[in-house]
């Protein structure tokens, strides 16, 4: 499968987000190719985004997400979880798709060892287990998507049809004042939808 290219990042964070859904996340880890496809992508846009890393301006922790589309932003959250989001529209404006969930599809066994066994049906449904799954951490914040030695990367998959998309407020934002705690900017791929995407 083609991996997506960096024109693919390079627009609008919600266009971003909601193509990304169905596409396959791949890690090169070792020998072993581990990857599952994505299906919960979260946006977040912008300085003004008060749910947004960006809004209290550049950091040294947020400076990937002020850089070019295309790359990893891997944070560290409530002291013991990586997080991964991908950097998306133009070379200094701060956008970036947060990957919240994943179905595996290959490497599964190694994911389970990672995840410490975790049952199957939540071994990837969240943003720290599919980092813990596939052996992501700060190593990989910064690191170019597009590359072509990249061991992080995306698949090109069939884009998934809007009857099979879910949207809704984004996730542990409390914090964040209205519109932003609000804002259906979580796009997930509905259950029952699930088992019609093509895995091959």
């Amino acid at each position: 499968m083609a991996r997506l290219p960096r024109s693919f990042f390079a627009r609008p964070t919600l266009e971003v987000a909601r193509a990304l859904l169905g596409q396959r996340l791949v890690r090169l880890r070792s020998r072993e190719r581990l990857a599952g496809l994505i299906v919960e992508a979260e946006a977040y846009i912008g300085q003004e985004d008060m749910a947004c890393h960006a809004h209290a301006g550049l950091t040294a922790r947020n400076k990937v997400l002020f850089g070019p589309p295309g790359h990893a932003y891997v944070y560290f959250t409530y002291g013991m979880h990586w997080l991964l989001n991908f950097v998306t529209e133009a070379d200094g404006f701060p956008a970036a798709v947060l990957v919240r969930a994943l179905v595996p599809v290959s490497g599964v066994a190694t994911m389970r060892r990672l995840r410490h066994d975790r049952p199957d049906q939540i071994l990837t449904d969240g943003p720290a287990k599919l980092t813990q799954a596939l052996d992501i951490d700060g190593e990989f914040n910064g690191s170019d998507l597009c590359a072509a030695r990249a061991s992080l990367f995306v698949e090109s998959m069939e884009p998934l049809p809007e009857s099979a998309v879910a949207y809704g407020p984004r996730v542990g934002v409390n914090y964040a004042p209205e519109p932003w705690k609000s804002v259906p900017w979580n796009l997930k791929v509905n259950v029952e939808s699930i088992g019609e995407i093509d895995v091959t």
